[in-house]
């Protein structure tokens, strides 16, 4: 009896970690995601394998939740001190129009320079868009040719463990302290 006790504690400790964002259940396979950074070299979701992968689509004129999910990824990545090379911070512009691979990496950048930034011409941006499920698009008269229009787009960060399965869901308003335990517990 004691013994069946002891074991059940134990498998119930080493069950599935809880998370302060939205677990997927079951977890699957992430979609493909292949850009060329701004050098020109291909950056492929599935050579990232062995890494836990942070995924945000915005753009860089973006006044609100992108330069706020980039700070909170530098404390972040701050506060995972050396196991944050066992993380990949992988921001993807969904403003083609005015991102280039140059620009989305300097913005990225500014934040940190490990961050990667990724865009890619208005095709592979809509097939990216549709195979991650995600509604991007530019708000206001699409006629417009003024430079000043936003751009409305999801504000959750896409997390994927070091097998290359999508696990979880953050949205926008998790602490700092939140996204870094829900990190460590996938490292």
């Amino acid at each position: 009896m004691r013994l069946t006790l002891v074991a059940t504690m134990l498998l119930t400790a080493c069950g599935s970690p809880s998370f302060n964002g939205a677990a997927l259940d079951p977890a699957e396979p992430a979609p493909a995601l292949t850009l060329f950074d701004s050098t020109g070299t291909p950056f492929e979701l599935t050579a990232q394998r062995g890494k836990v992968v942070l995924v945000f689509f915005g753009y860089t004129h973006c006044p609100d939740v992108c330069p706020t999910t980039l700070v909170d990824w530098r404390h972040v990545a701050d506060s995972l001190g050396a196991k944050a090379a066992d993380v990949r911070f992988v921001f993807v512009s969904v403003d083609p129009e005015r991102d280039t691979p140059a620009s989305v990496q300097r913005y990225a950048a500014r934040f940190s320079p490990t961050f990667v930034g990724l865009t890619g011409a208005t095709a592979a941006i809509d097939s990216l868009k549709s195979a991650w499920h995600i509604a991007a698009f530019r708000d206001g008269n699409p006629t417009d040719t003024s430079s000043t229009y936003t751009v409305s787009h999801p504000s959750q960060v896409f997390v994927i463990d070091n097998t290359g399965k999508l696990v979880l869901m953050q949205s926008a308003g998790m602490t700092v302290a939140q996204i870094t335990s829900d990190i460590r517990a996938l490292l």
